[in-house]
């Protein structure tokens, strides 16, 4: 498929030509080169595009509305290039992948960083802007362990809780995308401009929006979608039921994805909206990184091997934790299958399988097919 970034850009400018009716052009068309020379009648055979968005199509086309997108992509480009940044497509084989998979995903995105098929195990984390001490030590112990095991971290770049799940992630060593509601140029809030620069570093930066875009409050909500659509799960530590966390929640369970919520004391703002989550059983409640591994583990388990490389490598044995030591000490020399392992280890399978998932992110226990494992 022959796509050029310029001509993707003049093409979104064409009004009533969205992101889904954009992806379905280019995919009719195999490429945007053919697209400009199109007739009326070959627009209409495109999926959804009827007869008045071709109208509207080919008056682009031969106005001088062509030409003004076409020096307005140019100064887009350059912009871009002046950051470092790049333009990632909907038929880039980087696009993330969970992110393809949601109702309307963008047609391309504004990157800084690296995208990467680790992406493919990512959890996001969001919350408040104003976080209690609580949700604060919280923020920070979810996003560090799920770092160090290797799960990518996905948050927004906003002040409180996503600032400290991105800055946890990045003191663990681990990967980090922030998807932000204005372009990739303008940093907001501007006091994160510096841990934006870290995670540019470690990570991406990412926005559906153009250069300079400013982060208009509108933009949020598409901004959110993209956050729970690039994860497997989203974990909600400390939000009001007004808060755009809960918007965060809302899209995720739209998109079938999974939705974590931590409880709080019983008083305080900050915690009714996860409470109502977790009370209309809109979200698992979760207390450790092990609930969120429990139910993530079928699809994380997938990436194992990919991840595995991506860890810090080590000299010595790596440290376990108590369940950890348990499940590992139940195996033997030889293959041992998941259920006779829990009775060995004393724990009910699904735990068991929790432990297992994270010896084998360690690089200690490898799974054989019939769900059967092993020392390394």
């Amino acid at each position: 498929m022959n796509i050029d970034i310029r001509d993707l850009l003049v093409l979104s400018a064409i009004p009533g030509v969205g992101s889904t009716r954009l992806r379905g052009l280019v995919q009719h068309f195999n490429g945007t080169r053919e697209i400009f020379h199109a007739t009326g009648r070959e627009l209409l055979a495109v999926e959804n595009i009827e007869r008045k968005t071709a109208s509207t199509i080919l008056e682009f086309f031969r106005s001088n509305q062509t030409d003004l997108a076409k020096r307005h992509a140019d100064l887009q480009l350059s912009k871009l290039n002046k950051v470092k940044g790049r333009i990632v497509t909907y038929w880039d084989t980087v696009y993330p992948s969970n992110l393809k998979k949601i109702y309307d995903p963008p047609s391309f995105l504004f990157v800084r960083g690296t995208m990467s098929d680790q992406d493919e195990a990512s959890v996001a984390i969001v919350g408040t802007r104003s976080p209690t001490r609580y949700g604060e030590e919280l923020a920070e112990r979810f996003a560090g362990e799920l770092a160090r095991i290797g799960i990518p971290v996905i948050s927004g770049l906003a002040r409180g809780i996503d600032t400290l799940a991105h800055q946890s992630a990045l003191t663990s060593r681990g990967r980090t995308v922030a998807v932000i509601g204005s372009g990739v140029d303008l940093i907001y809030p501007p006091e994160n401009a510096g841990l934006a620069q870290r995670i540019i570093m470690h990570g991406a930066v990412v926005s559906e929006f153009e250069m300079g875009a400013k982060p208009d409050a509108v933009n949020f909500p598409r901004r959110n979608r993209i956050i729970s659509g690039m994860s497997l799960g989203t974990l909600v530590i400390e939000t009001s039921v007004e808060g755009g966390a809960m918007i965060t929640a809302a899209t995720a369970l739209d998109q079938n994805r999974e939705v974590f919520a931590v409880p709080g004391p019983l008083n305080g703002k900050q915690r009714s909206g996860t409470h109502l989550l977790i009370k209309e059983g809109r979200a698992k409640l979760t207390e450790s990184v092990d609930d969120i591994l429990s139910e993530l583990a079928p699809h994380i388990q997938k990436h194992i091997t990919s991840l595995r490389p991506r860890l810090q490598p080590s000299t010595h044995a790596p440290d376990l934790t108590l369940f950890e030591q348990q499940v590992h000490n139940a195996l033997g020399n030889e293959p041992t299958h998941i259920d006779a392992l829990a009775i060995c280890a004393g724990m009910p399978t699904p735990d068991a399988l929790v432990q297992l998932l994270s010896l084998e992110l360690k690089g200690i226990v490898r799974q054989l097919p019939g769900k059967f494992f092993v020392k390394v």
